[in-house]
Parts: C-alpha cells; sequence; structure tokens
C-alpha cells in the first residue's frame, strides 16, 4: 500500500511519496509541483489551485485563500451564494491532491501523512482530519512540520552525530524546532511556535505601506484605497522582488487610485519591525525549553517560502550568530520529510536503520483550586506533563482534596500552557471517589501517560485505601483500531513507574548513603546534599535530567571512594 505525504499548506501545497531512491515529488495536473490553497466556485464550476489563485483579482467573492489559518475555527467563507468551513475548503483541496497523486501513481490512493505546523493545537489537528476523512483520505499520521523537514535532512548525514534548530516561516504559519541527530536516532528536543505569522504578514505590512502612501498621493481616505485588490497584488510583487533586488520601483495608475514610490530593503525592515519581534518569542522559547544557547547549535536549517527573503535570512544569522542553510528548496523540503515518515510507517526497507522520537508540542494538566485571601477559588492549571517531552511519557503527581470530609475529587484534564483553565483547550474529566475523612483531607495521585500517537491515560489512585480509577482519553489521538489501542497502552505501561521506584535510582540513593557512612566531618555534608539534591530530581521526574545526574554523581562518587579507599 502507498501512503502518499501532503503538505498542506497556507499558501502552497505539495505532493510526495516514498521510493527505494528516497523520498519523490509528485506533480498536479498542471505538471507543477506547487498547488495553490485556493477555491474558487464560478457558479457550479469549482476552481482549485492555479485557476483559483487567478481569480482572486478579478473574482474575489467567489475565491478563499489563507483558510488554513482558521482550521478549527468556525469562521465562515462565502464563496458566491454559498458558505464554507475551512474544513470544507481544505477537504476539497485534499480531494484534488488526491485525484492528482491517483492519475501520477496509476492506482486507488486511501491513506496519507500529513504535516501541520507543530504548533496547532488539538482542535486545529482534529480539523485537518476531519478535512482528509471528507476527502476521502485515511491520516496514517499527522507530522509536524519542522520534524518533517528535520527528518529531510537527517537523513544526508545520519551517521553524523549533530544538533541542528528548524525555522520554518511558511505562508502563514511559524515553527522552530531543535532536534538531536545520532546513530540514526532523529530526536526532538523542543519546538514552539506561531500559527499566525507567516510570510502573507509580511506582503500585508507592505501593503498596509503601499495603502498609506496611495492614500496621499491620491488624495483619498486610507480605507477606500484598502478596497483595491490590485494594492495587495503589489505589495506581492514587491516582496518577491526584494529577494532578489535592493529596492523596486512601484507604480500604479487606475483611476483615481495614484501610486509611484521606491522600496528599498531598508524600508521593508522598518515596516517590518514588529514582525520581527512576533519571531523572536517563539525562537527564545526553544532555546529556553531545550535548554540551548546558539553556540550549541551545529546547523540552522531554514524552511518555507518565507525564509528566502534576506531580512529573514539576515535576522536568523544575527540572532543565532550562525549563517543558515537551505541545501533543500524550502517550499519543498516538509513534504520530503513527509515522505520520509510514509515510507517508515510503510515500513519500506531503505530506512529500517531510522528511529524518530517526538515531542509533546503543549503542556497537560488539569484543574486545581486555591485559596487566595482566605477564599477557595479554582480554575487554575496544574501541568503534569510539559511541552517538549520527549514521548512516550509518564508523570505522576500527588494532589490533595481541599477540605475534611470531601467525598468526590474532580480530575479534568487540559492542554496549553495559560495559568487559567480557562484559556486552555479541555479534553476530559473523570470523578474520582474519596472515602469520608472529616479530620484531614485525602492525597489522591494523578498519573498522565502521553504516546506519541496522541492517545492519553489518566490514572488515579485514592492514597489511603489504594482504590483506582482510570480515563482513556482518544480525542488527543488518530483513528486507531481497538486492537492499536491495546498495543499502545502495553507498551505505555513500562513507563508507569515513578523514578524514585527505578532500580538504577534505588541503587544510586544506596550507594550515596554507603559512602555517607564512610564519610567524616565536610564530606557528609556534600554527600548530603547530593542525596537530597538527586531526591529533589527524581521528584521532578524528568528522564534527561535524572540520567545526566547519575552519571555525575557516579563519577563524583568514584572519585570519593578512591581518596577514601587505598
Amino acid at each position: 500500500m502507498t501512503h502518499i505525504a501532503i503538505d498542506l499548506g497556507t499558501t502552497n501545497s505539495l505532493l510526495s511519496y516514498f521510493t527505494e531512491d528516497g523520498p519523490k515529488l509528485i506533480p498536479n495536473a498542471l505538471g507543477e509541483y506547487l498547488t495553490p490553497s485556493v477555491i474558487s466556485f464560478a457558479g457550479t464550476t469549482l476552481h482549485v489551485g492555479a485557476s483559483a489563485k487567478a481569480r482572486l483579482v478579478s473574482h474575489p467573492d467567489d475565491t478563499a485563500a489563507l483558510f488554513k489559518r482558521t482550521m478549527g475555527a468556525e469562521k465562515p467563507y462565502s464563496l458566491g451564494k454559498k458558505s464554507f468551513t475551512a474544513v470544507e475548503l481544505s477537504a476539497l483541496l485534499l480531494k484534488t491532491l488526491k485525484q492528482d497523486a491517483e492519475t501520477y501513481l496509476q492506482g486507488p490512493i486511501t491513506d496519507a501523512v500529513i504535516s501541520v505546523p507543530a504548533y496547532f493545537n488539538e482542535m486545529q489537528r482534529k480539523a485537518v482530519k476531519s478535512a482528509a476523512a471528507m476527502a476521502d483520505l485515511q491520516v496514517a499520521r499527522l507530522i509536524n512540520e519542522p520534524t518533517a523537514a528535520a527528518l529531510a535532512y537527517g537523513l544526508q548525514d545520519k551517521e553524523e552525530e549533530s544538533t541542528f534548530l528548524v525555522f520554518d516561516l511558511g505562508g502563514g504559519t511559524f515553527d522552530v524546532s531543535i532536534l538531536e541527530v545520532f546513530e540514526g536516532v532523529m530526536e526532538v528536543k523542543a519546538t514552539a511556535g506561531d500559527a499566525y505569522l507567516g510570510g502573507e504578514d509580511f506582503t500585508a505590512a507592505i501593503a498596509n505601506h503601499l495603502i498609506a502612501q496611495a492614500a496621499v498621493s491620491s488624495n483619498l481616505p486610507p480605507e477606500q484605497v484598502a478596497g483595491y485588490p490590485q494594492l495587495q497584488h503589489l505589495a506581492e510583487q514587491a516582496k518577491l522582488a526584494l529577494s532578489e533586488k535592493h529596492e523596486v520601483h512601484l507604480q500604479l495608475d487606475t483611476p483615481p487610485l495614484q501610486l509611484d514610490l521606491v522600496l528599498t530593503r531598508e524600508k521593508l525592515e522598518e515596516i517590518t519591525e514588529n514582525l520581527k519581534r512576533r519571531l523572536r518569542a517563539p525562537l527564545d522559547r526553544v532555546m529556553y525549553d531545550a535548554r540551548l544557547s546558539p553556540e550549541d547549535l551545529d546547523r540552522v536549517v531554514l524552511v518555507g517560502g518565507a525564509t528566502r527573503m534576506p531580512l529573514v535570512r539576515s535576522w536568523v544569522s544575527k540572532i543565532l550568530r550562525k549563517f543558515p542553510e537551505a541545501t533543500l528548496d524550502p517550499d519543498q523540503v516538509v513534504v520530503m520529510g513527509a515522505a520520509v515518515q510514509a515510507g517508515l510507517i510503510s515500513k519500506n526497507s531503505a530506512l529500517d536503520d531510522v528511529v524518530m522520537t517526538d515531542v509533546s508540542a503543549f503542556t497537560l494538566g488539569t484543574e486545581i483550586a486555591q485559596e487566595v485571601n482566605g477564599i477557595i477559588k479554582a480554575g487554575y492549571f496544574q501541568p503534569i506533563i510539559e511541552r517538549n517531552s520527549v514521548l512516550p511519557i509518564s508523570r505522576e503527581h500527588i494532589f490533595t482534596a481541599m477540605v475534611p470530609g470531601q467525598r468526590e475529587v474532580n480530575i479534568s484534564v487540559y492542554q496549553g500552557e495559560a495559568p487559567l483553565i480557562e484559556s486552555n483547550l479541555f479534553l476530559g474529566e473523570i470523578d474520582v471517589p474519596i472515602p469520608y475523612n472529616k479530620k484531614e483531607q485525602e492525597n489522591i495521585a494523578v498519573r498522565f501517560s502521553y504516546d506519541v500517537s496522541g492517545l492519553l491515560e489518566v490514572d488515579t489512585k485514592v492514597l489511603s485505601t489504594g482504590k483506582r480509577k482510570s480515563l482513556l482519553l482518544k480525542n488527543l489521538a488518530g483513528e486507531l483500531s481497538e486492537k492499536e489501542i491495546k498495543t499502545r497502552l502495553k507498551e505505555l505501561a513500562q513507563y508507569k513507574v515513578h523514578p524514585k521506584d527505578q532500580a538504577e535510582n534505588q541503587r544510586l540513593r544506596a550507594h550515596i548513603e554507603q559512602c555517607y557512612t564512610m564519610a567524616k566531618n565536610a564530606d557528609r555534608d556534600i554527600l548530603m546534599q547530593m542525596l537530597r539534591d538527586f531526591d529533589a530530581l527524581l521528584e521532578k521526574q524528568n528522564s534527561s535530567d535524572i540520567e545526566a545526574a547519575r552519571e555525575s554523581i557516579t563519577s563524583n562518587l568514584a572519585a570519593f571512594e578512591a581518596n577514601y579507599v587505598h
């Protein structure tokens, strides 16, 4: 069975599939690789791609573009007398791409790997899956765009150890990820982004500048000038031209609209200053989450058509103090990486030695109540699995009932980064009965176990009685069969051990205690602090930090014993 790969882009979409010789692009019906993500209706005639894009200026009321940005929202798009959602428009686009793939591969296509922005939340991801289902496509997997790009680059030198950052600025979304590649293993360390920032925003900044200038030269109010679609087209041409030239001369003479000006790269830098500030926030977050500085990066890879802009490339170079590379076509690299993922799913023999790990794009947690000025107030968010945790993962947190005599605790599950649950995404809930205890509050252990497929298992345990209750949330996962769910739950079970109960950590604690009995004076203080620090680290349950600490402590203990044992 052939799994195709689809880069469902904001401005353009692409197709590919994996062969023994690597990823191969699939042309559309016009023989082109880029299919504009535009839908238009001429009466009852549907236009998709290039023909629809050509109607953006001539028939704007019958044409829709950039609808990927509203995936997961209820915004309606009126095309003529019909109204569509972003999901429905995406389904029309996906159906056309599916037909192009079937024509090229000369056979039916049912399964696809589809790329999505890393920072798409679950509502947006489910919207993509719904669009695929409407187009008669089964989603084998949704792959984050930076991960796909990194997969395409990583395969070229998978024997070389490296840490690299993927800077993905497409037409409508921005993602940045940090990955490590070593011995055929590709591990995502951190990912962040902005689902509403892309090349189209740079075009809009130029258009706003042109509108302001045209309003002055035409002696017209800016709101009237903004209604002329020619200015949007001119702004796009100016953006592309400034990628090749230092300045561009723009003219427009369509009475009553008049425009004659020279736009330079320096001016473009000035009018897009706020966009660069928006680029900085996800970049800072991903470096913070990965605990890296620019000096720790071996490579910086540019992905997405908007990275062709010199101002973006120079800005990345300045911030990361490293010249970025783009040896693969930035428009094509995501779909090529998605094809690699499709090959992995299809168990292609050329990919037997490739292993890839992923991370959770968002924090998972639960609602808690807190006492504020003597008043108990609910609605606060308590993280359990932090964003950018390597998957699969299992984390436990102990919660306490608010008051003695409480008979039930509600564990509600949310996804997001906000301190208040009202700004995060609700996923599900479970009510946990607790024994009546009028003297003190009961304690409940809550464990989240999260799989790379998106399967989330919530286990609760009342500590005083040992009684357990569980909740299985499938709304983060793809279309898994009951057999697949059982298999994944069995695999997750091995992660449901608190680090303090793992044999290697217990052995190390015992070793520290043994050395303490040998030591005297200041050495005992050092070892006691070492034990406290290690216990605190175990409670945080970060496996990579614990592993690093084990190596350091083992080395220090060996040096200590060398001084005491001769």
